[in-house]
């Protein structure tokens, strides 16, 4: 080959990263790599022994999510904490920020299983919804 058309090719060459990751998408728990371009695209992933391992690495490494659980204050309520989660998960790098707006506002009580305690957190378009039951505090009768 000419000098010519070796620069070519080194001028084509793809700077790649791989990214090691266990499969949690079925109890199998795979170990996965995954081959990324310099853009964080997926060039490949291997290891998967299920096509959910494939989709699994592919999320994982471009735009990850996560299922959000806490607990909220309740206002007066029998019990001082109610414990909530996201409806549906929420992207990773907005976790804190989820646990931040759980814990600036409180909900009244009486708190019903699904009712949803903050709608948007964090603004991420997912609401927080209760996942037990927190009755009003009864008042005290005297005697």
């Amino acid at each position: 080959m000419s000098g010519r058309a070796d620069t070519f090719w080194q001028q084509r060459r793809i700077s790649t990263t791989t990214r090691e990751l266990t499969c949690v998408a079925c109890p199998m728990g795979c170990g996965l790599r995954v081959e990324l371009d310099e853009n964080n695209r997926v060039l490949s992933v291997a290891g998967n022994a299920c096509k959910r391992g494939d989709a699994y690495a592919r999320a994982e490494c471009t735009k990850p999510l996560r299922s959000f659980t806490s607990t909220m204050r309740v206002e007066g309520g029998e019990a001082p904490l109610v414990s909530v989660k996201s409806a549906e998960p929420v992207p990773k790098a907005k976790l804190f920020d989820c646990v931040k707006a759980g814990n600036a506002c409180a909900a009244k009580a009486p708190v019903a299983i699904g009712d949803v305690l903050l709608a948007n957190a964090a603004g991420t378009g997912v609401d927080l919804i209760a996942t037990n039951r927190v009755a009003k505090k009864r008042e005290a009768i005297a005697v």
